[in-house]
């Protein structure tokens, strides 16, 4: 049976980062659903809402993000390295929930307008732009390498683009007069939060379903370990997320029954988990050797097998 190899470098520390992130937000909302109500924008309040609905993402995110430092124990051999899964997959369900009200406020304006002061939206807004854009650049450094931590700054990101928008919408209608553009941008607004929630919310459900995550390849996987010194063949491989930071696999591999051919397996499962590291960045494997192709030994070795 296997050896397994373990690298830990440590992720980076956005404890400080959502605490500051998650405090300007909270701030700036309260100012533009207050300003929302006095101007009878339901832009503003469409935009205080998405930010609202962020300030519970990044709570979820931070709680994720401090429940996956916590050691393993006898009954979670794993810890909590789940719990990021969990919260990027519950910030996308909460942002389709928040889609789906900022499209039926919008849809319902049409029918009735209200008259909307362009330049508060403009001051406002603007406003958002500068706090959502330092948000987002807390998180600019970890957005490649932890799905839950870019989608904190992905949204951010979004969010400053939005803003942008709002600041747009607002100087149309101080200089046309057409309150119309109040809800189309609502439902602007609507669209690019589904389209960049639907992203998250995908990955997140896969990785929840310990489907192999985004950019990690199978078939070379696969192909790497065949070319490895004795393998002849590969089964019961499985590669999925332990979190939104750390992959694991676990694979079978044949190798020739002759003793000549056996080697120092120690080295050799050193090796090659430190290599699944550097290469895949895989960051726990557990690989077993087996000497004989016989399902009656290997049930995982049976086609179909899981």
């Amino acid at each position: 049976m296997s050896g397994a190899h373990s690298h830990d470098h440590g992720p980076a520390d956005y404890g400080k980062a959502f605490a500051l992130g998650i405090g300007l937000n909270v701030i700036y909302v309260a100012v533009e659903a207050g300003y929302g109500f006095w101007a009878g924008s339901l832009a503003l309040l469409a935009d205080a809402g998405h930010n609202l609905s962020d300030v519970a993402g990044l709570l979820l995110a931070w709680g994720g993000y401090a429940l996956a430092k916590r050691p393993p124990t006898d009954r979670r051999t794993y810890g909590w390295r789940g719990a990021t899964i969990l919260a990027a997959l519950a910030n996308g369900l909460l942002l389709l929930v928040a889609v789906g009200a900022i499209a039926w406020e919008a849809v319902g304006r049409f029918s009735h307008p209200a008259a909307v002061p362009g330049l508060t939206v403009v001051a406002v807004a603007a406003v958002g732009v500068v706090i959502n854009t330092a948000t987002a650049l807390l998180f600019f450094g970890g957005r490649k390498g932890d799905v839950n931590v870019r989608g904190a700054f992905l949204h951010m990101a979004a969010d400053a683009a939005v803003s942008v928008g709002v600041v747009i919408a607002g100087l149309l209608i101080r200089y046309t007069a057409a309150d119309w553009i109040d809800p189309v941008t609502s439902l602007a607004i609507a669209a690019v939060i589904f389209m960049g929630t639907w992203g998250l919310l995908r990955e997140s459900f896969d990785l929840s379903m310990q489907a192999v995550p985004k950019g990690m390849d199978p078939a070379a996987i696969r192909r790497f370990l065949l070319e490895q010194t004795g393998v002849e063949d590969v089964h019961d491989l499985h590669v999925w997320a332990l979190s939104t930071t750390e992959t694991a696999l676990t694979a079978h591999l044949l190798k020739p029954l002759s003793s000549e051919e056996t080697g120092d397996e120690d080295a050799f499962l050193h090796d090659l988990t430190a290599a699944l590291h550097d290469r895949f960045g895989i960051e726990h494997a557990t690989v077993q050797i087996e000497r004989r192709h016989d399902p009656q030994l290997c049930r995982q070795a049976a086609p179909n097998s899981v």
